[in-house]
């Protein structure tokens, strides 16, 4: 006998992609007449989790679903458990990016926390290989899927009045973070020059940054809500995005959905997401000329950019859908808790 998934979330609000992670994945399965609901914890309950109470499921549900980094307490013993590992914060290659205390945080506390779920959880699954990989590495071995992160499709698309633009127009969205690459920016638009210009999100986190930038660079502040991020990706000719490490990269999945040709670094999950020559360009990691020559390639080549365009768009709606993702979760749900119905009636 089949037992239809009944999904509840305990998660901690964040402000990070992470909750819209979770908002989008409730939401889809509400869509598809499948009880989900969220409990939503106060950030606290990340780090000081004895100072928040523990909620109780709701009696319908039959599997619960976390955030890796939520700490067990939050945990029903009674219910099986999905696990989604959302980050690489582990990978050694982070360290000369973080601070002391970050860098301490990761490792004893989340790090921690982590291993635990890992062991708790019946199913753990990660949003990309590099994200897999680096949990194995640093966390524990055991077996983990890969589920991609969705992107709503039906939002994020293309602009039907799309043109090339005169200078040609660059687009950065993104948290202002050494490990973003943002000190990049201004080396390539630089370089690029007047035949160029570049948006980017900085707000106040660039301030100290912003006298820096090259004229042809504007700060279009820290974008609120999906219709200003599609609204500038629509007035957008590709993604320049020379981040150093992703667990996933969602807003490049976004990018692409909008038709975007992205120009990203050939590292960490970002080789899972773009196709280097078909829906972008991978450059080295921080080589601003690779950066440059794939921006003037882009520029000057009308054909290869709107090839890139549809087949950026294409993949997104094949490989990063919501329904992908939602499809893929459901398989994960079923099979777990087909088998924990069927454990506990052979116990019975």
């Amino acid at each position: 006998m089949k037992h239809e998934p009944a999904v509840w979330f305990p998660a901690v609000r964040t402000g990070t992609g992470t909750d819209v992670f979770t908002e989008t994945l409730a939401r889809e399965l509400q869509k598809r007449s499948l009880c989900a609901e969220i409990t939503w914890l106060p950030l606290r309950a990340e780090y000081a989790p004895w100072t928040v109470p523990v909620p109780k499921p709701p009696p319908w549900a039959n599997v619960v679903h976390v955030n890796s980094w939520l700490h067990s307490r939050f945990i029903p013993k009674s219910l099986p458990v999905v696990a989604t590992l959302h980050h690489s914060v582990h990978h050694p290659d982070l360290e000369p990016y973080k601070g002391r205390l970050r860098s301490i945080y990761h490792r004893r506390w989340i790090g921690r926390v982590e291993r635990v779920m890992m062991h708790r959880a019946g199913r753990v699954v990660a949003v990309s290989r590099f994200a897999a990989e680096t949990a194995r590495k640093t966390l524990r071995d055991r077996r983990i899927e890969v589920i991609y992160n969705g992107v709503n499709v039906d939002e994020f698309i293309p602009s039907s009045t799309r043109q090339l633009h005169k200078p040609f127009r660059l687009l950065y969205v993104g948290g202002w973070m050494a490990r973003k690459g943002v000190d990049l920016l201004a080396p390539i638009m630089r370089e690029l020059g007047d035949d160029f210009d570049l948006c980017y999100t900085g707000g106040s986190a660039a301030d100290s940054d912003r006298a820096l930038m090259p004229p042809n660079a504007q700060d279009i502040g820290r974008l609120v809500g999906t219709d200003a991020i599609v609204s500038v990706m629509q007035d957008a000719d590709a993604f320049l995005f020379p981040s150093r490490n992703e667990g996933f990269g969602l807003v490049v999945a976004e990018a692409m959905a909008c038709g975007l040709p992205v120009i990203a670094t050939r590292a960490s999950s970002l080789t899972e997401i773009v196709e280097d020559g078909v829906t972008g360009i991978l450059c080295p990691q921080d080589d601003d000329a690779s950066f440059v020559d794939a921006a003037k390639r882009l520029a000057t080549n009308v054909n290869l950019t709107v090839s890139m365009s549809r087949a950026s768009r294409a993949v997104a709606v094949q490989k990063f859908g919501i329904g992908v993702m939602a499809d893929a979760y459901l398989v994960v749900y079923e099979e777990l808790t087909n088998a924990h119905f069927s454990e506990n009636a052979s116990i019975a």
